[in-house]
C-alpha cells in the first residue's frame, strides 16, 4: 500500500488549523504561501476529503480536520523523535503542568532533567488541570501534570506523588489561634480557585464530607492571588502546604486547628493512549520517579 501523504503536508495542516490562514502557516514552515497551499490542496486530495471551511481568507478547520488534527501531531511527534536519534544527543519535550505544579514541584525536576540534558529543548505549558487535559488530548504537549483525577476516555492517568493540603487564615482572623469546629468552618468566607482547576475540584472532595458546605465569597484564578486575599484577612482558604509554606514561615497566616481528618490528594501524571513514549519523555520519566 502506496502513501498518498506526506509529513510535510500533515505539517502544513496542523499550522493552518493553528493559525487559520496559509500565510500565517507558510510562514511558520518555511514555505511559500503557493507551496503551502498546494501541499494542503495534496493532502486533502488524498485523504478524500475537505479538513477546513473557507471563510474569507480564513480557514476555519471543520469536523474532518478536527478528527485529523491530533493524530497529524501525534505522527509529527513521532517523526522528530526519529529524527532526534541522529542529532547528537538532543531530546525535545513539551510538558503540561497544572498552576501549582509548574510553580512550585516542577522547577526542581526541570533543573535535574536540564542538568542530565543540557541540550534538550524544552517547552512548558502552565495552566489550570482542565486546559491541561484538553492539550494532552490534543497532543500540543507530550505529557502533562495534574492535581486532581482525570476522566478523559482518551487519556492514560498514573498517580505520582501525594500532596498534603492546609486550610489557612490569617494570623488575626477569628478562627486563628483557637479549635475551631466544623460548623464555623463551614460558614465562614472561602476564596477558592475557579471551577476547573484541580485545586478547586480536590479541595470541595475533600472538604465537603465534614463540611457539608462552603460559603465562597471569592474565586481567584491562581493560588498566589488567594494566598496574598487570605493573609489580608479577606476569608480563608484551602491550599497545597507547598503553596503556602513562605507565608506560614513569614508568620502571615496560619493554619487553620479545626476538626478535621490530615486532608491530602494524589497528583497525576496524564498521557493520550495512543502516544508513544519518546526519548524525551523516557529521560524526564526517569526523574518524577
Amino acid at each position: 500500500m502506496s502513501l498518498r501523504i506526506s509529513l510535510r503536508e500533515l505539517e502544513v495542516f496542523v499550522a493552518v488549523a493553528e493559525l487559520d490562514t496559509v500565510t500565517r502557516a507558510a510562514e511558520r514552515v518555511a514555505l511559500t504561501q503557493s507551496a503551502a497551499s498546494q501541499a494542503l490542496d495534496k493532502l486533502e486530495q488524498g485523504l478524500g476529503a475537505k479538513l477546513f471551511d473557507r471563510v474569507g481568507r480564513r480557514l476555519l478547520i471543520n469536523e474532518h480536520g478536527r478528527l485529523l488534527l491530533p493524530r497529524a501531531r501525534a505522527l509529527l511527534d513521532a517523526a522528530g523523535d526519529v529524527q532526534s536519534l541522529f542529532d547528537g544527543g538532543g531530546l525535545a519535550l513539551r510538558i503540561g503542568a497544572s498552576t501549582t505544579i509548574a510553580n512550585y514541584l516542577l522547577p526542581p525536576l526541570l533543573a535535574a532533567f536540564r542538568k542530565d540534558w543540557p541540550q534538550a529543548r524544552l517547552e512548558l505549558e502552565v495552566a489550570n488541570t482542565r486546559d491541561i487535559v484538553e492539550s494532552v488530548a490534543a497532543f500540543r504537549v507530550d505529557f502533562g501534570l495534574i492535581e486532581g483525577p482525570c476522566h478523559h476516555p482518551e487519556l492514560l492517568a498514573s498517580p505520582w506523588r501525594q500532596d498534603a493540603l492546609l486550610v489557612f487564615a490569617a494570623v488575626s482572623h477569628p478562627l486563628a489561634g483557637r479549635k475551631v469546629a466544623a460548623a464555623e468552618l463551614a460558614e465562614a468566607e472561602w476564596i477558592l480557585r475557579e471551577a476547573g482547576s484541580g485545586t478547586r475540584e480536590e479541595v470541595e472532595r475533600v472538604l465537603l464530607p465534614h463540611l457539608n458546605r462552603l460559603a465562597i465569597s471569592m474565586e481567584l484564578g491562581h493560588s498566589e492571588a488567594i494566598k496574598h486575599a487570605v493573609a489580608a484577612g479577606l476569608g480563608v482558604s484551602c491550599l497545597s502546604r507547598h503553596v503556602v509554606a513562605d507565608m506560614l514561615a513569614a508568620g502571615s497566616v496560619v493554619e487553620v486547628d479545626a476538626d478535621l481528618p490530615l486532608l491530602t490528594r494524589t497528583l497525576y501524571r496524564i498521557q493520550h493512549r495512543d502516544k508513544a513514549i519518546g526519548r524525551g519523555m523516557a529521560a524526564f520519566d526517569r526523574h518524577l520517579k
